[in-house]
């Protein structure tokens, strides 16, 4: 108080000059503080129906994009490194065709020691076959000899023995060709598992293997090593609400967009209906998204002139034509 000059009153002249200051500065506040609420055209323009759907009843879906044989894991049976991989995303491979090879070094080897023992029982075999041939004759003559002086009672057991032998010899050397050979068989059939081949006719979506890399059985958290799937034609999967479910008029075409361009409109044939209702699990993040429904499932088949507007795993606005309300 000593502060101020003694004619200065507090009450009377300082607290309404503080009060007008700060009505002022709440006025300003009001003035240059608040958002700017200018109306703007969005950037994107929402999904909406067009042509004879706009005007009639419908249905609003959403959905992704997906190969018409839908998406296919490849993994591998057995574990290893992978020595040759022959695709890379784009690609469009054969039914059979290879894909990537683990080292398959080992099974190599293996296929050659039995090949090696079936050539080894196969000599064995050919010479059973003429020891026994050879005894064969030599007991056949005895044995034709009239005269029981002429040759004596060992050598005919002699040469019994030799031809029971040689018979004996014979089955061992088949019993080692039929092991050799059913090694042989496994070898290569372990060949085959540690080629991978493509189970389909496709194009190569992902590839997320390299060549060195060391590759084991797909867990359930591992990423596949190589996506493929068939993409022509490509196919929708739109989940509709399992309230809105029994309004579709099945089988007609639905017009499809994809997300974030709706001028982008083609229509899409019918292929089928799932026979499962099942969770929803594709979200479009949208604010009044529900999420704790059970959907419907519709599969369509977009045009090959569409090829260029859609991409595998790309979310996409369809409208599908609705059954007419009961009179």
């Amino acid at each position: 108080m000593a502060l101020l000059p003694k004619n200065i009153s507090i009450s009377r002249q300082v607290l309404p000059v503080i009060a007008a200051l700060g009505v002022l500065g709440a006025i300003a506040f009001i003035v240059f503080g608040l958002p700017d609420r200018t109306l703007e055209q969005p950037t994107q323009q929402p999904a909406q129906a067009t042509g004879a759907l706009a005007n009639s009843p419908r249905v609003a879906g959403a959905g992704v994009v997906e190969p018409s044989s839908e998406i296919i894991d490849i993994g591998t049976a057995l574990a290893g490194l992978v020595t040759d991989l022959r695709v890379q995303p784009g690609q469009f491979v054969g039914r059979g065709e290879v894909l990537f090879v683990v080292d398959d070094r080992s099974a190599r080897a293996r296929l050659s020691e039995a090949n090696a023992a079936i050539g080894e029982a196969s000599a064995a075999i050919r010479e059973a076959q003429t020891a026994r041939a050879t005894a064969g004759k030599q007991l056949a003559l005895y044995r034709e000899i009239e005269d029981p002086a002429a040759v004596s009672r060992a050598e005919v057991i002699r040469a019994e023995g030799d031809a029971s032998a040689a018979a004996s010899r014979l089955e061992l050397a088949r019993a080692r060709l039929s092991a050799a050979q059913a090694a042989a068989a496994s070898a290569r059939t372990e060949l085959g598992r540690l080629t991978v081949r493509a189970p389909i006719a496709g194009e190569i979506l992902a590839v997320n293997i390299r060549p060195g890399e060391y590759v084991s059985t797909m867990g359930s958290s591992s990423p596949p090593f190589i996506q493929m799937g068939e993409t022509r034609p490509l196919h929708v999967r739109v989940d509709v609400d399992e309230d809105e479910a029994n309004r579709v008029d099945l089988g007609k075409a639905a017009q499809v967009s994809p997300r974030g361009a709706a001028k982008d409109q083609v229509e899409a044939i019918f292929v089928r209906a799932e026979p499962l209702v099942v969770p929803k699990r594709s979200l479009t993040n949208s604010a009044q998204e529900r999420v704790d429904v059970r959907v419907l499932q519709l599969i369509y088949a977009l045009p090959d002139s569409a090829r260029d507007k859609f991409r595998v795993g790309q979310q996409i606005d369809a409208f599908i034509p609705a059954k007419a309300a009961a009179k």
